[in-house]
């Protein structure tokens, strides 16, 4: 008898928190909600979610205030976001860095999987895999039989450990069991001109300014880290049919919440975001910043970012990266 009052009370308890949940959820929002960024404004990441909860406050009776809160790699707004209460009006912009920082520390003042509740994915950028020119790499066959014939010989370059074009290239040189020297730059443009001038041999570019660079025969395309060729260059395969099958979209961004967060109320806001990522307008915006919109459930989104963070945490132990701290 002790034993099924016991449960009567923990099944009564589940139904009222269950109901306070729901009348929370149907009480919300009555003022704005707080959005940390948690990296110094004027990014990419930052426009996307501009473009996405402007119309989308509109949606949900609620403005959207976005705060930037740069530190520690992003780690310092994150935390904030995780320790703050789960009531629907602080959420966190997140992106690929949040994913990647649990390889570059030894530890976080959070859990990036148990401490956040995913809520909406705007989508993300695909990266084209670009050789140099003048270098006989017609195709990804030439470039990976020049790695193998040379090990340690070739060089990859990325704007740094942790960063999307890092990521991206580690990875597939995992994937492809392959010895190269991996080149750091201060940022894209560096980087750049170097793959243009042969110093060099590969990098992970996003879409976007890629393109241009196909055009004035600067870089080689190679092949595309979406799961389906672009219709703008059809001939260009992707790395999934080439035998490497890396995440499609290597620098992404949404919003998460603390957890606990009622899920009446991140319903609310998944179901305004996936609205917003159909509308003409939208899609055309982010499109033209090289993203693309991808509407995801909560439970979608969670996993894809607990798959992410178990990768990053292989690619440490894989790749021998030091933790910064």
């Amino acid at each position: 008898m002790p034993s099924i009052r016991k449960l009567c009370a923990v099944v009564t308890a589940m139904t009222i928190m269950t109901a306070v949940g729901s009348v929370w959820a149907d009480e919300w929002p009555n003022h704005p909600i707080s959005v940390v960024i948690p990296f110094a404004s004027g990014t990419t990441d930052e426009t996307i979610a501009r473009t996405v909860l402007d119309p989308a406050g509109s949606q949900i009776g609620a403005n959207f205030v976005l705060e930037n809160r740069p530190g520690g790699g992003g780690t310092v707004g994150i935390a904030s976001v995780a320790k703050a209460p789960a009531d629907g009006y602080t959420l966190l912009l997140a992106n690929s860095t949040m994913t990647a920082a649990v390889m570059l520390h030894k530890s976080l003042p959070y859990d990036t999987v148990r401490d956040l509740q995913p809520v909406a994915m705007f989508g993300g950028e695909p990266s084209m895999l670009m050789a140099a020119p003048g270098k006989g790499y017609a195709n990804l066959t030439d470039l990976l039989a020049a790695a193998k014939a040379q090990p340690g010989s070739l060089k990859f370059g990325s704007v740094g450990v942790g960063s999307a074009s890092y990521i991206a290239g580690e990875r597939f040189v995992q994937l492809a069991g392959l010895e190269v020297t991996h080149v750091s730059y201060s940022g894209a443009a560096e980087a750049l001109t170097d793959l243009a001038a042969g110093r060099i041999d590969f990098y992970f570019v996003p879409v976007t300014p890629a393109l241009p660079l196909i055009t004035q025969g600067k870089a080689v395309p190679l092949a595309i880290s979406t799961p389906n060729r672009l219709q703008s260059l059809s001939g260009l395969p992707t790395l999934t049919e080439s035998g490497y099958a890396l995440p499609s979209y290597l620098s992404w961004c949404g919003l998460a919440a603390p957890a606990k967060t009622p899920p009446g109320i991140v319903d609310k806001i998944n179901s305004a975001v996936g609205k917003m990522l159909e509308l003409p307008a939208v899609r055309t915006k982010l499109l033209r910043t090289g993203y693309v919109p991808t509407a995801l459930t909560p439970q979608q989104f969670g996993n894809f970012i607990s798959d992410e963070v178990a990768a990053m945490v292989r690619l440490g132990k894989q790749a021998h990266i030091e933790p910064l701290d």
